[in-house]
């Protein structure tokens, strides 16, 4: 017997309006900072990989260390505000991508339970049509267009209705 109701943890809809409300308030404090690149300045600008990244770091450490050996083209200031912005962004982006995969996670398990659900629903919808229960036939005809009838497999995730 397949697991039921593997998630039964709700959201209210006071939990539901205060996440739609801070989210709507990290949009409006970041708005004005995000920019969007084309798909070439993506790749011009692309991304420091880890190598260049240590590289940032150590000039980083060698201008806290020792700023005499710094180069004075360097604007230095500016130097610190983007070290400090990215240090800022990675952190905000960690604590997003650990958010969003325990979102991603809660769904899969909301869906799951969805699916074994209908499941279990069509199932019953054909032991009525079979017992010519007015309405289930309809039914159990329009829900049994999302049935595979090849009898092949697929992988866990988007899984159609299998084969009645």
């Amino acid at each position: 017997m397949p697991l039921d109701n593997l998630n039964n943890i709700h959201y209210t809809a006071a939990e539901k309006t205060a996440v739609s409300t801070g989210l709507a308030s990290l949009e409006t404090t970041l708005i004005a900072k995000l920019r969007n690149l084309s798909p070439d300045e993506r790749k011009k600008y692309g991304s420091i990989n880890e190598q260049n990244k240590l590289i940032v770091n150590k000039t980083h450490d060698y201008r806290n260390n020792q700023p005499s050996l710094s180069s004075p083209d360097v604007d230095w200031v500016e130097f610190q505000n983007d070290f400090d912005s990215r240090d800022f962004i990675q952190a905000a982006m960690a604590r997003l991508q650990a958010m969003l995969d325990g979102l991603d996670n809660n769904k899969i398990l909301h869906d799951y339970d969805n699916y074994q659900a209908s499941l279990t629903d069509y199932g019953y919808s054909q032991y009525k049509a079979g017992t010519k229960t007015p309405g289930y036939e309809t039914k159990v005809s329009e829900l049994s267009q999302f049935f595979n009838r090849t009898g092949t497999t697929t992988t866990a995730t988007d899984t159609p209705l299998p084969t009645p």
